[in-house]
């Protein structure tokens, strides 16, 4: 019998997971647990770690898990490595649903660097006004730039002082939509915006109020990921699994 593992935390983990259940494929969704209120999923949840590949792999064991859906975000590169090594590990077919990346358009003015940790080296030396898009792991980079503000905005707000001496927090779930943040980038005088290379339309408003405004954006490259089954969209997942594509209701 197949029984699918959906690793998530991605709109599109969410649009795979309605999938799933209307074509009535027994599935777990696992969250990572970096949110302190994760969205509800239509199908069993589980939230936490799994204790590395050894961990993973006894989970895939005994759980009686038959395929795993890669859903994770672009740059949650551990998870992902994670996976490849378990699934290999244990002979359990992969899949890598994986959002295309942004491409820059006329009028953007985007600079590529190969990690996130060039990022801080692409800041001006003089003070700037940083929307600092980008999650709460990896804040403490900016530190060795304390010149700049920084804007923040997370789904959760911080349960300690942050490593950066000037810096606004906004608290909001996406996804945010041009009007939002043109409001956000203007309200606050951001004068320059970094962000991963994550893809998607979740989080793409920014890039396009960005370019609205003539702002200068720096963009993290996706680290690579082992494994060559990658799925652009939900249909070629579902078809992977043996099932007809899903028209979701309510999407």
């Amino acid at each position: 019998m197949m029984r699918v593992l959906l690793l998530g935390g991605t709109s599109e983990a969410s649009q795979m997971a309605k999938a799933l259940s209307q074509a009535a494929v027994n599935s777990v969704f696992s969250y990572a647990g970096r949110t302190n209120t994760p969205v509800p999923q239509p199908l069993p949840t589980r939230i936490g770690g799994f204790g590395g590949v050894a961990g993973l792999a006894a989970y895939l064991r005994r759980e009686a898990i038959t395929h795993v859906i890669d859903a994770t975000h672009p740059f949650a590169a551990g998870m992902s490595r994670n996976a490849y090594a378990a699934c290999t590990e244990t002979r359990t077919p992969l899949i890598r649903l994986e959002r295309p990346a942004w491409q820059a358009q006329s009028g953007d003015d985007w600079t590529f660097v190969p990690t996130l940790e060039d990022t801080v080296a692409a800041l001006p030396d003089a003070p700037a006004r940083v929307f600092l898009a980008i999650g709460k792991q990896h804040i403490g980079l900016f530190a060795t730039k304390p010149q700049h503000h920084y804007l923040l905005r997370l789904v959760d707000a911080p349960d300690h002082d942050l490593p950066l001496p000037n810096a606004a927090v906004v608290i909001a779930r996406g996804p945010f939509d041009v009007a939002q943040d043109l409001a956000l980038l203007q309200d606050h005088e951001i004068t320059h915006i970094i962000a991963k290379n994550a893809g998607g339309r979740g989080a793409e408003a920014k890039l396009t109020a960005a370019r609205q405004l003539g702002l200068p954006v720096i963009l993290a490259d996706r680290p690579a990921l082992p494994g060559q089954n990658i799925a652009a969209d939900i249909g070629a997942v579902m078809a992977w699994l043996g099932h007809d594509q899903v028209a979701l209701r309510g999407a």
